[in-house]
């Protein structure tokens, strides 16, 4: 009966966004990875053009296409919303996340502001936004510089300056989480998800 349930009420997107370095991305993949929250929620898999790096696989990574046929996709409305980044695009695939959420699908996705703003207007109702916030800029810096090692000095100093300009943003996000402790951070994230779904 809680099954039954369960498929006829939409799924929610829970949307993760949050500075380079501010570990939005190990947040999701370790509440994925969750015994209990895993059954209720999957990654949403993105379009990229950029190249399959060792180990990744189609499909299960990203789905991966040419720039062409993503320009063509873009122009048949069939993508979300996109940024490109470092010379490839990247984009949410609308037909996967819409035939999930409406078959009660919960989907989570790391995104930048722009694209955490297009689905939370898109979606209002579905859309559960979360922004992870660092210890502090000089914690995020070296975070970024360690992280970038092999990455010019430039673009490091370009991911810093974005940085700042996204933490001006966190107040219009419905949660922020703070990730001094990634066991922390992840216990809140895991009671967010778990309120906004009403288990």
């Amino acid at each position: 009966m809680k099954a039954d349930k369960r498929q006829n009420k939409p799924g929610k997107i829970f949307v993760i966004c949050g500075p380079s370095g501010s570990g939005k991305t190990t947040l999701l993949t370790s509440l994925i990875q969750d015994k209990k929250i895993g059954k209720l929620l999957a990654k949403s898999r993105s379009l990229t053009t950029r190249p399959k790096r060792s180990g990744e696989k189609q499909g299960r990574d990203y789905f991966f296409v040419t720039a062409p046929e993503f320009r063509r996709l873009l122009k048949a409305k069939k993508i979300l919303e996109w940024t490109r980044y470092l010379g490839y695009y990247y984009g949410t695939p609308r037909e996967p996340l819409e035939s999930q959420i409406k078959g009660g699908r919960n989907l989570g996705l790391c995104l930048d502001l722009k694209g955490a703003r297009i689905l939370k207007k898109i979606y209002p109702k579905n859309t559960v936004t979360v922004f992870v916030l660092p210890p502090s800029l000089n914690v995020l810096k070296a975070r970024i510089e360690n992280r970038c090692s092999k990455t010019n000095k430039k673009e490091v100093a370009r991911r810093i300056r974005l940085a700042r300009r996204e933490l001006l943003a966190a107040s219009g996000f419905d949660y922020c989480i703070l990730n001094q402790n990634l066991q922390i951070a992840l216990k809140e994230l895991k009671d967010i998800f778990l309120q906004e779904i009403g288990a």
